[in-house]
């Protein structure tokens, strides 16, 4: 594959992938923390709105999107690590890829030790 011309789109490797992941979790994570203050100071001010709130996240759905956001949070700091090494270590640039393909393995890790559990009680399997 010949190398891109100076001024032109990125060709789109793993690089430029986790980087869009490592935004696109941050943002997810950043909107969760805005609703989870919001939801918990409802309670100042109405504790039976709160309660009726709270009582929504037992739904499935909500189970399935906690699912997300632990899936959103294990990647984002694997990666954050990745990225830390590869700014802060001299040969961090050089072992990226490799760094990036540890860093999914591990997510896979926590997430297939994660996942069961939670589906099951989630949908009803205690």
């Amino acid at each position: 594959m010949p190398d891109a011309p100076g001024g032109t789109l990125y060709r789109g490797r793993e690089g430029m992938w986790s980087w869009v992941a490592h935004r696109v979790t941050g943002v997810l994570i950043f909107f969760f923390l805005l609703v989870h203050v919001l939801d918990t100071s409802l309670v100042r001010v109405s504790p039976e709105a709160y309660n009726a709130i709270i009582g929504t996240y037992r739904h499935w759905i909500m189970g399935l999107g906690e699912a997300g956001l632990v899936a959103a949070v294990v990647f984002h700091a694997f990666n954050g690590v990745r990225i830390i090494l590869v700014d802060f270590w001299a040969k961090g640039p050089k072992y990226q890829r490799v760094m990036l393909y540890v860093a999914l393995g591990l997510f896979v890790v926590v997430m297939a030790g994660f996942l069961p559990r939670h589906l099951m009680n989630t949908f009803g399997g205690h």
